[in-house]
């Protein structure tokens, strides 16, 4: 019995999961008031978020950045920290706590003080379901979410440990709220 119900709750949690982190739930771009990019890998996100700056998504973008303090190998951060231009506004920010209700919390405040009514924010595809909820909870504007465009490992015990971590992160959004 006991085997039975573990094989209904593996299989029920990767079905779920599949739709729920595999799958992704990114929006259609349009423009916003800024663009937030998430922390996480430095896989191309931070200058994606600049980038679709550049294209005219929102001339302000904030970078979640709990990376400091930075090693002498570690010069991606600075760099993109001081990459604003005239027409484009780049704040770095480290999220207190350093996770994505941080990120939202700090996001919470900046559009209270600045009016902001909509954000684009940009994380990993997995990660946009549970960035949404978290957002969803602290950000009463318009939450446009974008996927960081990469390709991910097939290896299905990584993507096990992703699918535990993401329902991990949900539960605890669901207890903390904002």
């Amino acid at each position: 019995m006991a085997l039975c119900v573990l094989v209904v709750v593996v299989v029920g949690g990767g079905a779920l999961g599949f739709q729920l982190f595999t799958r992704v739930h990114d929006d259609p771009l349009r423009p916003a008031d800024v663009i937030v990019v998430l922390g996480g890998e430095h896989d191309g996100r931070e200058d994606h978020g600049i980038e679709l700056a550049r294209k005219g998504y929102a001339d302000q973008v904030l970078i979640s950045d709990p990376y400091r303090p930075y090693t002498d190998a570690d010069a991606m951060m600075p760099r993109v920290c001081a990459s604003g231009t005239r027409d484009i506004t780049v704040t770095c920010f480290e999220p207190d706590p350093s996770t994505t209700r941080g990120d939202a919390m700090f996001v919470r405040d900046m559009a209270r003080r600045h009016g902001w009514q909509s954000v684009i924010v940009v994380t990993w595809s997995y990660h946009l379901v549970r960035a949404r909820y978290i957002f969803g909870q602290c950000f009463d504007g318009d939450v446009i979410m974008h996927a960081v465009p990469r390709d991910y490992s097939p290896n299905p015990v990584l993507w096990g440990a992703v699918y535990a971590y993401q329902y991990g992160g949900l539960a605890k959004a669901a207890v903390l709220g904002c």
